[in-house]
């Protein structure tokens, strides 16, 4: 839908030593093809150029504005004080997140993650992929981007929204103040995006928005162990998820190793071989066919000539990400 009303909104970005990323990303969001917005910037505790970047840029864009999070060690290093310190000081009640590493498609990206707001909607999941680059360890990640992205939009389209991605998120003060913000879960370090939504969605009407323009791409991590540290943070709100939901994502991977592994030991049964060849390929057609569309939508064609092969790696790659993910770890958020 188009939202011909044009709402005033504000962004807001919670960055952390992000002075690079802060100078390359933050024309294109500044530069957006839209009548009135704000840009808010929250520099939480920064040792590096942030501030000055921040500052010089304030002087040729005036809708931008700066909140300055001092260093202390009595406040820790998560997103949901900056955030919340954003939203408080926000001057519209159409709010729109994102993160300092992350690059919008086109100008037309805020006016799109808009749109999502026709109708009185309360909340807009958008997607954010990562970039292309070269080596397996990037292909992984682009590949456990979409497979999330495909879930968290198939399930709030079947009325059980359990996640957004807090790079490219939208929702308004109302929906915050619904559910007293980050309350709940506040002592976890996670759970912006994906526990806020499973909140807020009760109270509030929320939209997907899979418009190529409204995507906002990000950097990917670049080592094994960045990349599972990131794992983990998230899988550290999983405790909280509904028991249907954590049921319902659990038992896809599942179901698809079960899949495989009696595929091979009725191949052993030479009486049953010709019938198990053409049902184990009738259910990889149709599956091959379903996801390659969505995997089409959500810019990753180059995975579909080898789905079923990559989607049987990270159906064996999960559990053994999630499980190490349970060990103790220390959260920061660099």
């Amino acid at each position: 839908m188009k939202n011909t009303e044009k709402p005033p909104i504000s962004i807001i970005i919670a960055a952390r030593n992000d002075s690079d990323n802060l100078f390359a990303n933050l024309p294109l969001i500044l530069e957006q093809d839209y009548p009135n917005f704000e840009v808010i910037v929250v520099n939480h505790q920064s040792i590096d150029e942030s501030y000055h970047i921040i500052n010089a840029y304030k002087m040729k864009y005036p809708h931008l504005r700066m909140i300055e999070v001092e260093r202390s060690k009595h406040i820790g290093v998560g997103k949901k004080l900056p955030l919340t310190l954003g939203i408080k000081s926000a001057l519209h009640e159409n709010l729109l997140f994102t993160d300092a590493d992350c690059q919008p498609e086109s100008n037309l990206w805020l006016q799109g993650m808009v749109d999502g707001f026709a109708n009185n909607t309360q909340i807009v999941l958008g997607y954010g992929p990562y970039k292309e680059e070269e080596g397996f360890l990037n292909k992984v990640i682009r590949f456990d981007t979409i497979f999330i992205a495909m879930n968290y939009f198939s399930f709030a389209m079947a009325k059980m929204p359990y996640m957004g991605v807090g790079r490219n998120l939208a929702y308004t003060k109302t929906a915050f103040k619904s559910v007293s913000g980050f309350k709940s879960h506040y002592s976890i370090s996670s759970g912006d995006d994906d526990l806020f939504v499973q909140e807020a969605a009760k109270l509030n009407s929320y939209s997907i928005q899979l418009n190529p323009e409204t995507h906002c791409y990000s950097t990917p991590k670049n080592s094994w162990k960045s990349w599972i540290d990131q794992k983990s943070r998230h899988y550290s709100t999983a405790g909280k998820y509904q028991v249907i939901k954590k049921a319902l994502l659990g038992i896809y991977p599942l179901s698809l190793i079960l899949l495989w592994f009696s595929f091979v030991i009725l191949l052993l049964d030479k009486e049953y071989t010709l019938f198990t060849g053409f049902i184990f390929t009738g259910v990889i057609a149709l599956k091959w066919f379903v996801q390659g569309r969505c995997f089409s939508k959500l810019k990753g064609k180059k995975f579909i000539l080898s789905l079923p092969f990559f989607e049987l790696f990270y159906a064996l790659l999960q559990p053994v990400l999630y499980y190490t993910s349970e060990k103790p770890r220390i959260s920061k958020w660099k």
